[in-house]
């Protein structure tokens, strides 16, 4: 296993840096702006009023408390972007390569039941149209997890969007350089609707957005809802546990649907038994085009990442895929008893991480812990399914917060580009404080990704 620095980094940008060519440095150019006080604080309060009036909160939270977007220079989007195409273009063999063998099915630690969903037939090509690779962009992109099944945000952040290009500061900003936000809800609504017409049971799409009721969540299904039916698509928002499988057809609050945006996670509906069972038993049955489909448990699981990085399975891969993975996957490994010793060893540059958690539940970043809670947790990693990841280099930057005045924190980022039929079509960012970056675990804060092309 290869030794890496732990996952903290001390990389910083460089206020007022310019370029060879003499241009000034964006995100430099940026904060100068942010020195007039009164567009500082007109700014601010827009930010915090259009939040509110969005509802982009995450519960009582706000969700984005920095006045800088991300600022990725058109270089930096096109080394992103090839390297999420690359590892997605592996782990579309992976999945092919699971779905024929059960021995590698047996690896990834599925439920009979999530197996049995898996293997169903969806009815479209792509078992998760819309995906999430979750990253940090040091010197190298380094992919730390693949939201297959759901991948939040996406209204979130192009909401946020909006509000920054009314920002004095924004304005400003892009007086003097070009470029532009990348909005995702449109190529969410397009890959949905091609796989409902690759589905081919239907005329007309009739989407239901399903996940519990009292999510904190919830702002996003009703952001979703709104521009779906902006689009001609009827839509409504309802829990799982409300469907209906009635004469081959699923209803939603009383109307059938065709069509259903799931949010609700696989291991969520088991865990409810029967009272979930119209939304399986009508896609089992092919009475439902569900996306993403219950196939995409496949690779959502934690272990899929340690089938591409585990070396006996590179003859799945095409070359340039194998290349792919040396370059963007960190060592990840099925935590096993006899890698226990070894792990204990190197707490200071592992993670360990269930196989079938989300927001950061269950997650152990060694060097943040003792020896003693490390090899407990390794104990427990050892008789559950756990995956154990090498740490990878985590950039910090400085960014303008808007808390009680202006102030600069440095902040972890990453960046996680969503994925739509296989192709890059826009990024979520979160920064934090916290080494562990997880809106959900109420660690950190979304800004919306802003591409530099160059000067004006």
């Amino acid at each position: 296993m290869a030794q890496r620095a732990p996952m903290v980094a001390l990389r910083r940008e460089a206020p007022g840096a310019e370029s060879s060519a003499g241009v000034k440095d964006p995100v430099a150019a940026y904060h100068e702006l942010l020195e007039d006080e009164r567009l500082a604080a007109a700014s601010a309060e827009l930010l915090a009023a259009g939040q509110r009036e969005r509802s982009l909160m995450f519960g009582e939270r706000p969700l984005c408390v920095a006045i800088r977007p991300q600022l990725m220079t058109r270089r930096r989007y096109e080394r992103a972007v090839s390297a999420a195409e690359g590892v997605h273009s592996a782990l579309a063999a992976l999945e092919r390569a699971v779905l024929q063998d059960e021995d590698l099915r047996r690896e990834l630690g599925l439920e009979p039941e999530e197996e049995r969903l898996a293997l169903a037939d969806p009815g479209f090509t792509f078992s998760s149209p819309s995906v999430r690779l979750d990253s940090f962009f040091a010197d190298e992109v380094r992919f730390v997890e693949y939201n297959a099944e759901s991948p939040a945000g996406m209204a979130y952040s192009d909401n946020l969007a909006a509000i920054f290009t009314r920002l004095p500061v924004m304005k400003e900003f892009r007086k003097r350089f070009r470029g532009s936000f990348l909005p995702t809800r449109r190529r969410q609504l397009k890959a949905m609707l091609h796989a409902f017409k690759q589905w081919g049971k239907g005329a007309r799409p009739v989407i239901a957005i399903v996940d519990w009721e009292g999510l904190p969540t919830a702002p996003e299904f009703e952001m979703f809802k709104s521009f779906f039916v902006a689009a001609g698509v009827k839509t409504v928002i309802c829990d799982p546990r409300s469907l209906e499988m009635r004469r081959g057809r699923l209803y939603a609050q009383g109307s059938p649907v065709n069509l259903v945006y799931r949010r609700v996670l696989t291991s969520e509906l088991l865990a409810r038994g029967d009272e979930t069972r119209a939304l399986r038993d009508a896609y089992v049955a092919g009475a439902i085009c569900v996306v993403n489909s219950f196939r995409a448990k496949l690779l959502h699981k934690k272990m899929s990442l340690a089938l591409l990085s585990d070396e006996r399975y590179k003859g799945l891969y095409t070359p340039a895929q194998r290349a792919a993975i040396r370059r963007h996957i960190p060592w990840t490994r099925k935590v096993r008893p006899e890698l226990a010793e070894d792990i204990a060893r190197r707490r200071e540059t592992l993670v360990l991480k269930p196989n079938d958690e989300y927001g950061g539940k269950g997650v152990v970043l060694g060097w943040t812990v003792d020896q003693a809670e490390w090899e407990a947790a390794i104990g427990v990693a050892t008789t559950q399914s756990y995956v154990v990841q090498e740490a990878v280099e985590i950039p910090r930057v400085p960014f303008p917060v808007a808390l009680d005045g202006l102030r600069y924190l440095d902040l972890a980022v990453d960046l996680d580009p969503y994925l739509f039929n296989g192709r890059v079509g826009g990024f979520m960012t979160r920064v934090s404080a916290a080494a562990l970056l997880n809106v959900t675990a109420g660690a950190g804060s979304v800004v919306p990704t802003f591409v530099v092309e160059g000067p004006a």
